[in-house]
């Protein structure tokens, strides 16, 4: 008797399997592909104020850029009588009396202190630091309980500055921040999608292998010698 051939060993359900296999694999690499294309969208304009702005950050020292210089100006007032003598109290007044579009952002309360001055000891009284930033100014108050005097510097940086505070998240709001957030969740996603995608779609693997692994190798070693 003549044994059967391997063609009459595989059944039908196994011939069905591979092209189904090969459907659902064919729809997986659509939706990656989509999901991919649209979380890029999403992050593109982010991502290019992010890209740019770390570029300057990280070559300042040697680029020379044709910026305005920040505008640094100085205030010294006095505090009414009728402001109660409260570091939120104070920091409140003055907001309103600078017109100032977000609350103080932080206070320091230094306690008085013996200090010598040309061979005398002179006695410093409290005073109260305070801050008040956005990404266009930084204000920084210092106010002198005993005497209701506050002293003030301001400074509002250039285009490039203000780029830079928002690339840093200096002074910004709750709602810049969410917005950060879904940028750098859209870089992880990026990341991974496309990664899938790769493995899906290249059939040499040792090179995809080869170039991951080393990417992480001089990642490791540059924050080791920086570290």
């Amino acid at each position: 008797m003549v044994p059967p051939s391997s063609a009459t060993l595989v059944s039908p359900a196994s011939r069905r399997t591979g092209p189904r296999a090969a459907a659902r694999r064919g729809v997986f690499i659509k939706w990656l592909r989509k999901a991919h294309g649209w979380l890029g969208l999403w992050g593109a304009a982010m991502g290019l104020m992010f890209g740019i702005s770390g570029f300057f950050q990280n070559h300042r020292a040697v680029m020379t850029l044709d910026t305005p210089a920040p505008v640094v100006t100085r205030i010294r007032m006095q505090v009414p009588e009728t402001v109660p003598q409260a570091p939120a109290d104070v920091a409140a007044w003055l907001q309103r009396e600078w017109n100032l579009i977000k609350p103080v952002e932080h206070v320091a309360r230094i306690a008085g202190q013996a200090v010598s001055w040309s061979g005398q000891t002179v006695q410093m009284p409290e005073h109260w630091q305070m801050r008040f930033r956005t990404p266009r100014y930084l204000i920084q108050a210092d106010y002198t309980p005993a005497t209701r005097q506050v002293s003030a510097r301001q400074m509002v940086p250039g285009w490039l500055g203000v780029i830079e505070n928002l690339h840093r998240a200096d002074g910004v709001g709750m709602a810049w921040v969410l917005l950060s957030d879904t940028i750098a969740g859209s870089l992880v996603l990026l990341s991974l999608t496309g990664l899938l995608l790769w493995t899906g779609l290249e059939r040499n693997k040792l090179v995809g292998a080869t170039v991951l692994a080393a990417s992480m190798a001089a990642v490791l070693a540059a924050t080791a010698v920086t570290l």
